[in-house]
Order: structure tokens, then sequence, then C-alpha cells
């Protein structure tokens, strides 16, 4: 894919975007991670769409991080990067902290979207099934966590990058802390910003990707979206974990080829 900069409306946010593909315009919105250095479902899904993947500020090249402090912003940043493309009711596709920006997106302006997929979504909150505080997992839970494989896991986080070389290590932490910096103005203390309460807005056509084996977000989330969505869709994806779109991207993209259209 090739990357370009885009400055939207609000001074001072400039957006790293990767681009691919042609045909109806699709935008992916990625989870707290940040895109890895390959993305092959982002490819996959280019030979059949014209295929987004905004990069937040603090994440890679973007910059403006300081300007966005809530949810609100972080909602209408969303539309103001597919204003800036000069996109016009695009397909959303959001992952973990994306997909729920990208729900936040369709309940704010539910018109402007063709359709939505919500990829193990964060943005709910059951009392009985509380989601861990990926803020306190020490380095080596998270690929426990996020993948059903946790070996592929560790290699797809770290980047392939030498961990023993000091200052591998020193570069790796600091952008670390920098993405989950930014990703805390929502995630934290917990991802529940009301967003129950907004849902009935959002009349888009949807589909719910879960991975099966989730240790993250546990799947009766799955349930409680597709509860609250009129008329959602739900894919459950076998040998995933908080990662299908990573760590089964042939069935993912599958799901949302069939959904999409």
């Amino acid at each position: 894919m090739k990357s370009r900069m885009i400055e939207t409306k609000r001074r001072g946010i400039n957006v790293r975007v990767f681009e691919a593909g042609s045909g109806a315009p699709l935008v992916f919105l990625h989870g707290a991670g940040g895109l890895f250095a390959e993305n092959p479902f982002l490819d996959r899904l280019a030979e059949r769409y014209h295929v987004f993947a905004p990069e937040l500020p603090a994440y890679g090249e973007s910059t403006g991080e300081e300007l966005l402090e809530d949810m609100l912003d972080f909602t209408l940043h969303g539309w103001d990067v597919v204003a800036a493309l000069g996109l016009s009711k695009p397909h959303l596709i959001g992952h973990s902290m994306g997909g729920m920006i990208a729900a936040e997106m369709a309940c704010l302006a539910p018109n402007d979207l063709t359709k939505l997929v919500l990829v193990a979504p964060v943005g709910l909150w059951i009392p009985e099934h509380p989601i861990p505080d990926i803020f306190a997992f020490l380095p080596h839970e998270f690929a426990q966590y996020l993948f059903y494989d946790r070996a592929q896991g560790e290699a797809l986080l770290t980047g392939g990058l030498d961990l023993k070389n000091p200052e591998a290590l020193s570069e790796f932490y600091i952008a670390n802390s920098r993405r989950l910096s930014m990703a805390g103005k929502i995630l934290f203390p917990i991802p529940n910003r009301r967003l129950s309460k907004r849902v009935y807005r959002l009349t888009a056509p949807t589909l719910v990707v879960w991975g099966k084996n989730d240790l993250l977000i546990p799947t009766v989330y799955a349930a409680y979206w597709q509860k609250l969505i009129p008329q959602a869709q739900l894919t459950l994806i076998d040998k995933a974990a908080h990662m299908p779109p990573y760590e089964q991207p042939e069935a993912f993209v599958t799901a949302v080829t069939r959904f999409l259209g």
C-alpha cells in the first residue's frame, strides 16, 4: 500500500493514510496497537475496494494528538479524515478501539456511511464480564491476551525488532508508550463512554466479527453488540483471539466481502 499525508479541517492535525485498490471506498480504523508493518488483510480487501487506512495522531507519522481529548473529539476526527479524503458514504471497518470509534461515527452520522463492520470492538461494558486493563499488562502479557497463537503474536507486536538490542528496545517502548498514551484518552480506566446509550441511532447494516478464543473481550460482548444493533449480523472466527484480521486473514476477508458485497 502507498501512503500519503493529509491535513484535516482541524488545524494542526496531520494524518498518514495508507491507500490501495479501486472500487467502493472502505475506511479501516485500527486498534490501540496501531497498524503493523504488514497488513495482508488490507491488501486482500484492496483487490475489491478502494481501501484507506488512516493512522490516528500519535501513531506512525500522524501528529496532533494534543488536540484530541475525549470520545467526541475522536469521533469528529474520524469524519474529518473521511472529508479530507473526499469520500462519500464509505464502508467503515473498525477493529477494537477503532471499532468503538467507527460505531460512534455511525451513531453521530447514521446516513453518512454505507455499511459498518465492527471487529471485536470495545465500547460496551458488562459488569459481570469486566475487560482486563491493558494498561496494567506486562510486556509479555499482550500476546497472551491478544493472539490465539502466542508466538505469532509476539512476532507481530515487536515488528521483527531484536529486543535484545538496547537501542531497538528503547525505540519500541517509546513508540508503544506514545500510542498507549493516546489510546488511554478513551480506553482508561475502562473503555466505557456510554456508547450503549447512543447505539439506537445506528441504522447502517452492520456485521460484528469476533474471534472465538478472545481472552481480552469475551464473546458474550459479541452477543451484546448484536442485541443492541438492529438486524446486526454476527460472524465468529475459529482459531482467532482478539486479532482476527491478522490471525485468520482469509476467513476475515471472506466474511467481510460476503457482507459488503
